[in-house]
């Protein structure tokens, strides 16, 4: 897997990295949200050393979301290299040799991190909620954000159930966000919510 070299700060507690990866063909994001009870890196690829260590600064790591189960990346070498649990759903992946921890709709992460299911997308799809700032949404696959398809959804072939996957989504316009982040595509900076509300009319 490629290894990214420049880390962007989005706001003060906002990061995200990307490369492109050969195997897969796309461009990889990830991302980093700082909380009070450290930073939590989201669907992690390499990152060069020493904008690791900026980013892990002295608050440290304090743990490892993966959004779904196509998303282990570089999420072992992180857990190991910062003795941090790895947080994702049950269906995510099952590499026992990771200290896992399981999270479900409506559950917390650090206290700050909301997690909300997302059905009928990849196995294991979740997103993330952030209130602070106006609010930030991080997702995995289940919405993209890149050329020459644009903000829109993950395209059917690779769903589980396209249609559950359009219903569910609708759960994220009940949480008032500003910017949203992908897996897959630059994020979104400002209006988020309102572009989802707008994309998901078009769907129906």
């Amino acid at each position: 897997m490629a290894i990214a070299s420049d880390l962007v700060q989005i706001t003060p507690s906002l990061f995200t990295w990307q490369a492109y990866d050969r195997a897969v063909k796309a461009d990889l994001f990830s991302s980093a949200i700082v909380t009070t009870r450290g930073i939590f890196l989201v669907d992690p690829i390499p990152l060069e050393k020493e904008a690791l260590d900026d980013l892990a600064g002295p608050g440290g790591v304090a743990g490892i979301v993966v959004t779904n189960g196509n998303h282990l990346r570089a999420t072992a070498d992180y857990s190991a290299k910062f003795s941090r649990p790895v947080f994702a759903a049950p269906a995510a992946f099952s590499d026992t040799s990771l200290v896992f921890r399981h999270v479900a709709d409506g559950d917390n992460i650090g206290d700050e991190l909301r997690v909300i299911e997302i059905e009928g997308a990849a196995t294991g799809e979740i997103a993330l909620y952030h209130e602070a700032a106006d609010g930030t949404l991080i997702v995995g696959d289940t919405l993209i954000n890149f050329e020459p398809y644009g903000f829109t959804f993950l395209p059917r072939k690779y769903c589980s159930n396209e249609k559950e996957m359009h219903r569910s989504l609708r759960k994220l316009l009940a949480y008032k966000a500003e910017r949203m982040f992908f897996a897959h595509g630059p994020p979104i900076l400002s209006g988020a919510s309102e572009r989802l509300q707008r994309l998901l009319e078009r769907g129906l």
